[in-house]
């Protein structure tokens, strides 16, 4: 029992550590890393849209927050300098006939409060600025202006997080597993893939890449070596009608790289396939991307997809994800090469071929019947 507990929890770290390795995840994150980078990281903030993009929400909500608070606290310890040094504060005692750059600053509190209401243009009225002083009416200016500045950038990059073509993205799914089985008399890999939302996808292309360690004739280890999958439907690659879930396959042949593998010796290979779908938002006119990856042990040989699209009675398609990723267990060669080899053999038997050693000779008949 022990023993067989052990074995388990083996071949589940094994699983484990295979699956971490993958350079592409389920939902499309490439897991890379980046190290030794020699250029400095000041060149991020050069491109700092791209950046801020770029930012998961809490960072992206915390600078947010800080540049708001940052500027306000900033810009209301100036109102206080300003006050501080025209002498407008209650501790130098102005005079009745006293004109203040800022009516009513008392203090620190109330110059961070006039900060809050000039930028964010408020205007309760009971503080405000007199042209008594020039030095505080440049400061409004620049306040103002840098206000608006910020709000834009804030407000841009939220509404642009937001309407990303990423998030889009995760309305198309790919099934969890890919096949390999027979359609149209070929050897296929085949892969569904559905839109989850009514609009479409305009100009869809797809296509793959096989990732795998080679080794060139030279002796050099090229890791991570990318080689192109084909995959088509039966109407081509491009401008996809995808209003309902689309089987995409493709073809097992001598130039594909899965023609030397067999259903025994698929676990054993060491490959990533990585899926990609790109197209245009109809909503947004946005290009989108939409990728996932499978390894061995997801590709599943001699199996097909349940069908999912049926007709109601009242004349409608209907779709059940529930079968979505469910596969069925049909007859399979268990190699390419078999099933060309198959074909071969069955084309052979229906042709006659002529044997060049076989010479016709006359003969010549007597017949030994006498009248």
């Amino acid at each position: 029992m022990f023993s067989s507990l052990r074995e388990r929890f083996t071949g589940h770290l094994r699983e484990r550590s295979r699956r971490r390795a993958r350079l592409v995840s389920k939902d499309g994150r490439c897991n890379i890393e980046f190290g030794n980078v020699e250029r400095s990281r000041f060149v991020f903030l050069i491109d700092i849209w791209t950046t801020i993009l770029d930012l998961r929400w809490r960072y992206k909500m915390t600078i947010f927050i800080s540049a708001f608070l940052g500027s306000w606290f900033l810009f209301g310890l100036l109102w206080y300098v300003v006050a501080y040094i025209h002498k407008d504060l209650p501790e130098f005692n102005p005079s009745i006939n006293h004109t203040p750059c800022v009516e009513n600053i008392n203090g620190l509190t109330s110059a961070f409060l006039f900060s809050l209401e000039t930028q964010v243009t408020i205007g309760y009225g009971f503080r405000c600025v007199t042209e008594q002083c020039a030095t505080a009416i440049f400061l409004l200016i620049f306040q103002s202006i840098l206000g608006v500045i910020i709000n834009s950038f804030m407000c841009g990059a939220i509404l642009a997080k937001i309407s990303r073509s990423k998030n889009r993205a995760k309305t198309i799914t790919f099934s969890k597993n890919a096949v390999i089985s027979k359609r149209g008399g070929k050897l296929c890999l085949l892969i569904r893939v559905a839109n989850l939302r009514k609009s479409l996808l305009i100009g869809s292309h797809i296509y793959g890449k096989l990732l795998k360690t080679t080794i060139t004739p030279e002796g050099e280890t090229i890791i991570l070596d990318q080689v192109n999958i084909e995959f088509v439907v039966d109407a081509g690659n491009e401008n996809l009608f995808f209003i309902s879930p689309l089987t995409i396959y493709h073809i097992i042949d001598k130039n594909s790289p899965f023609f030397h593998m067999a259903a025994e010796t698929l676990l054993q290979q060491d490959f990533e396939l990585v899926v990609f779908l790109d197209g245009t938002v109809e909503a947004t006119s946005a290009t989108c991307q939409v990728r996932t990856s499978y390894i061995p042990e997801e590709v599943l040989w001699g199996y097909r997809f349940a069908p999912i699209v049926s007709k109601t009675k009242e004349g409608k398609y209907r779709v059940d994800f529930q079968n979505f990723s469910k596969t069925v267990a049909v007859e399979t060669p268990h190699c390419a090469f078999c099933l060309y080899n198959e074909k071969e053999a069955k084309a052979k038997e229906k042709k006659g071929y002529d044997n060049p050693g076989f010479v016709l000779s006359e003969v010549n008949e007597t017949s030994d019947t006498k009248m």
